[in-house]
């Protein structure tokens, strides 16, 4: 579900909120958001009301690592970008807003802080961003495109920088960075207008550098209002220096304020002679010690929550502005709790009551505060008597050949759940919540205490048998369970901790390990376990330390596992012999060697006669066998590359329409399930079922006596270059499956023997066919019934929703739904529960009296008055869906098509069909008029359902605006949707087209004018040679 294609998540948190061990935090401009990043990797979004009431409102997931530092990245209110970077080099930009990930990039350093600067260029203002960290210089990195464009170099004690700050200078176009190394070594640059243009990676030099011998210099900073005096913090002490750079300010302030790593603030007045603006300014510079007047505390600023932390928390300073007068100290701890404290201007000396803070609030608070609580994936299976949370879900995997969703729980057990029922239930309300134990699952009952890993081994590779499930538990046991059966297969026992990872071997390993899984326990041994043999064939557990990584090299045999110190241990697969254990440059290499393509490996790095020689010396027989087959295999690949550079490159439709993919913020949290809904994928899926689906006008009695010419000319949807796309990726698919078992002689034995088995097993050819569960359903259209409930703008037209409810069979959600967005690279952002006002469930005697309830005006709000971006990508889905349901025949979510899919009817001229006997010539009157009574009203159902689509098109193009109002209504985006203008998907296509134009009429002359002057720069600039010399 990559590309280009329009992808929606549906997040369900659960009631356990996600763990969020705050490392640092921003306060946007105006105070209007507060962003928070946190230790595992993740960005928080706060909303702040004047009030200065907080509300979590989205999750931002791209980092792999720790966040060390966020700066603001725009100075224009109506871009609020924001950048971010992590201990692994990684450096985002963000736009708040949205969400959305604008720019990314990676870097061989660690960021430890990051400011943003701001100058003029002509008439056009244009940002940098100066970072500092584990280097030993200042990196000036474009704010946009997040280039490296210069750096500020030390001639004199070059070391790591631990503060920074920027002093602007009204008056002269020279600005000021001052900085202070690790060493205590204070350095000064500065930044003029023609360092400004500078494009490339030419060095900047400090101007002045001095020792002020202060050791661990925690940060620096100068007083906001005179900008003459410099306050350094270190790890024990502080104190206040004079600066003697001059600035325009006049303004007082008397007053510091210092925290500690245990949560705890302090604000001191300064003496009079600490004050520049003062008379008795440095009047006891080299007096006694015991003559001078020290700070007076006036106040302390203690945590309210009293709870053992396990890191320190952190805490930040925000001056006020002319919006928003209010001084904010606002700390983040590592419960995921923020602390704001309002500190006014004028403060009464009373140090022993303190000031309290004004607002404290946690994502587990938010949680907790919401009616109803955010549900989980299995919340109504997972309930127990007098417990009042249901148990956790703890390792998840989705099958979508069947659309099950399998999930282990902390108790041992796992249950196997069609994943669209479920979620319908924990979302949308009906008659499924009158139901007690729905949908119809299956539990799995084996291991004694939490399952940590589950793995569907035939999901990754299709040598794998499809009945077998693969779990395993902290009961340092591995399971396998046949998942048609409910069945317990075989455990193995082979690991002395916890298991913490379950893989599966590359294709070109050889056979006896193709047939096994790896699996990684907290023991610090690897093991790899036969399916087919059910043993154990090797265990490596002779590491010291924990295991980070597990790489293949196939073409050696080798198992490479890397270690948390940075150790390399390689295992011969075949003897279990350990090769050897490798640290540094060595184990590095090692490591990325087992990365490289296959043909490069076996070129620069698997020589023939190399290979022969090791082979030979450690008398590895799958060593021999890859040596003799390497040839081979380097021919075909080049065959396949060839044949497939030679290839249109056509476009690569997704099978799947719904995935389900299990998240975790921190190794001790439940799962988190987001469902990705694929539009593309189920446009595709839904036709494809409408052309199987028997088709009234060849079944009819007239046709049924016609020639077996005319019936193929049916309404089918596969007509022009769609069905030529379409048949020449399967005509491809075919290709491709036909020239892998040509080249592969182990994957025909592996045929013949599947074929045997099924002849000789009646167990294993009676579990092909059998269901998971007794339920059977349309996953296709159980995919879109779930979707479009939760897309549609619900309460605006009272008579469109009855009419959704009873003639299309659409389902109302009885809770706000937690959409996300993806964007580049992956980059993804979950709204978080809460972000609008939720809705209560209804009543028993409610839902009895027939789905009278309403809901409240906050979800169209939360739907579409979140940002523009979430608003684009939820019209184009509800829109190209809608006309492609109202292109289907009898398209509603009620009746029997929704139990199984379409089963195509036999064609004319065919066996079967000359087997059917033809209706007898003489009918009666009587019955041939029912048969074009029940053809009537067929007809116009399928006419009722059409117009209800249209209707519903129609609300979401054009009407939307104006039912919602201006105020509560982000328009989509017209960038995003001129790039879907020639999309692949005709119907994403022509929703993109339509959403345009309305657009366009919506915003008049004036709006087009203003477009079309901000797109001017971006857009090529074609001259007439002949005419521009004139």
């Amino acid at each position: 579900m990559a590309g280009n294609s329009l992808v929606l998540p549906i997040v369900l948190w659960g009631q356990r909120a996600p763990t969020h061990c705050i490392s640092t935090l921003l306060l946007m401009d105006e105070a209007s958001m507060i962003v928070t990043g946190c230790h595992d990797g993740q960005i928080c979004l706060w909303d702040i009301a004047p009030d200065l009431e907080i509300n979590p409102r989205a999750l931002l997931f791209g980092h792999t690592a720790s966040i060390t530092c966020l700066s603001k990245a725009s100075a224009s209110s109506e871009k609020q970008y924001i950048v971010s970077a992590s201990e692994s080099g990684e450096m985002c930009l963000w736009d708040v807003n949205d969400g959305r990930c604008i720019e990314f990039t990676k870097l061989a350093c660690t960021h430890t802080g990051i400011q943003f600067y701001q100058f003029m260029v002509g008439t056009q203002r244009e940002g940098r961003l100066l970072c500092h960290g584990h280097y030993p210089e200042i990196l000036v990195v474009d704010a946009t495109s997040l280039e490296v464009l210069y750096s500020l170099l030390s001639k004199i004690s070059p070391d790591w920088i631990s503060s920074m700050t920027i002093i602007k200078s009204n008056r002269t176009q020279e600005d000021t960075v001052v900085a202070v190394s690790v060493t205590g070594i204070l350095k000064v640059w500065i930044i003029t207008s023609e360092v400004n243009r500078m494009q490339d990676t030419t060095p900047v030099f400090e101007e002045e550098s001095k020792p002020i011998y202060c050791q661990n210099c925690q940060s620096i900073s100068f007083c906001a209002f005179t900008q003459r005096s410099l306050l350094v913090v270190c790890s024990k002490y502080w104190r206040v220096r004079k600066a003697t750079i001059r600035a325009n300010y006049s303004l007082l302030s008397d007053k510091v304020i210092v925290w500690t790593e245990d949560g705890q603030s302090f604000i001191y007045k300064l003496p009079a002679s600490c004050l520049p603006a003062s008379d008795l300014f440095r009047r006891d510079v080299g007096k006694a010690v015991e003559n001078l007047i020290p700070p007076l505390l006036y106040s302390v600023l203690d945590r309210a929550d009293k709870q053992l932390l396990i890191c320190p928390p952190v805490t930040r300073f925000f001056y006020g502005h002319r919006e928003f007068f209010s001084n904010l100290l606002i700390q983040g701890d590592s419960s995921g709790r923020l602390c704001i404290w309002s500190v006014p201007d004028t403060l009464e000396q009373d140090c022993t009551k303190g000031l309290q803070a004004t607002t404290s609030i946690s994502l587990q608070e938010a949680f907790d505060k919401l009616t109803p609580r955010p549900a989980g994936i299995i919340d109504q299976l997972s309930l127990i008597p007098n417990i009042k949370e249901p148990l956790k879900v703890t390792a998840s995997v989705y099958i979508p050949a069947h659309g099950r969703l399998v999930c282990g729980r902390e108790d041992g057990s796992i249950v196997i759940v069609p994943a669209t029922q479920t979620a319908i239930v924990q979302l949308l309300q009906g008659e499924h919540m009158l139901r007690r134990g729905w949908p119809p699952h299956r539990t799995l009952r084996g291991h004694r205490n939490k399952i940590t890993c589950l793995l569907y081994p035939h999901q990754v590779s299709s040598r794998y048998d499809q009945r077998y499930l693969i779990s395993g538990g902290v009961d340092f046991s591995v399971i396998i369970w046949d998942i048609f059966s409910g069945e317990m297969k075989h455990i193995f026992c082979v690991h002395g901790g916890e298991i913490t990872q379950l893989l599966v071997p590359p294709e070109n390993c050889s056979a006896r390990v193709q047939h096994c899984i790896c699996s990684v326990a907290s023991d610090h041994s690897v093991g790899l376990l036969s399916l087919r043999e059910k043993k154990c064939i090797m265990l490596a557990s002779r590491h010291l330390f924990p295991i980070q990584v597990i790489k293949w090299r196939p073409s050696d045999d080798y198992l490479v596992v890397g270690c948390s110190d940075g150790s390399v241990y390689v295992w011969q697969m075949d003897t279990g012999a350990l090769d050897r254990c490798v640290m540094g440059i060595t184990a590095v290499e090692i490591l990325n060697a087992c990365d490289e393509a296959l043909p490069a490996a076996v070129d620069s790095l698997s020589h023939p006669a190399v290979n022969l020689k090791q082979a030979m010396t450690r008398r590895s027989l799958a060593a021999l066998k890859n040596v003799a087959h390497q040839k081979l295999q380097t021919l075909a690949t080049n065959l396949l590359a060839s044949e497939a550079s030679d290839k249109g490159n056509l476009p690569k439709y997704s099978h799947n329409s719904l995935m389900v993919q299990a998240i975790k913020t921190n190794l001790t949290d439940p799962d988190i399930h987001v469902l990705f809904f694929d539009v593309e994928a189920l446009i595709i899926q839904l036709l494809t079922e409408e052309a199987a689906r028997p088709n009234s006008a060849l079944i009819s009695p007239e046709n049924l006596q016609k020639a077996s010419g005319g019936s193929d000319k049916g309404g089918s949807f596969l007509t022009g270059k769609r069905a030529a796309v379409l048949f020449q990726q399967v005509k491809e698919t075919i290709k491709e499956n036909i020239k892998e078992h040509l080249l592969d002689d182990e994957d025909e034995d592996e045929e013949s023997m599947r074929q045997r088995r099924e002849d000789t097993d009646p167990e294993y050819r009676s579990s092909k066919s059998k269901p998971l569960t007794l339920l059977e359903y349309n996953l296709t259209m159980d995919t879109a019934k779930l979707f479009m409930s939760c897309l549609h703008a619900w309460g605006l037209n009272s008579v469109l929703d009855e009419l959704c409810l009873d003639r299309l069979g659409m389902l109302k959600p009885h809770c706000s739904v937690s959409f996300g967005l993806l964007s580049r690279g992956g980059h993804m952002s979950l709204m978080l529960p809460g972000y609008n006002q939720p809705v209560g469930k209804p009543s028993y005697d409610d839902m009895e009296l027939g789905r009278k309830m309403s809901i409240t005006e906050g979800l169209g709000k939360g739907t579409y008055g979140v940002s523009r971006a979430v608003t684009t990508q939820h019209l184009l889905s509800v829109i190209s869906l809608a006309n492609t349901l109202m292109s289907m025949t009898n398209a509603t979510f009620i009746g029997d098509h929704m139990k199984k899919g379409p089963t195509r009817p036999p064609r004319p001229a065919t066996p079967e069909m000359s087997k059917m006997k033809a209706p007898p010539s003489t009918a009666s009157h009587a019955a041939q008029g029912q048969i074009k009574q029940g053809r009537n009203h067929f007809l116009q159902n399928n006419f009722v359902c059409l117009l209800r689509w249209s209707q519903l098109a129609a609300m979401h193009c054009v009407m939307l605006p104006d039912l919602l109002g201006l105020d509560k209504f982000r328009p989509p985006l017209l960038e995003m949707l001129a790039r879907r203008w020639q999309d692949r998907c005709l119907e994403v296509r022509e929703a993109a087209q339509a959403l345009l134009l309305a657009e366009l009429r919506r915003i008049e002359q004036a709006g087009r004018k203003e477009t079309i002057d901000a797109w001017a720069p971006y857009l090529p600039q074609y001259i007439d040679s002949v005419i521009s010399r004139k």
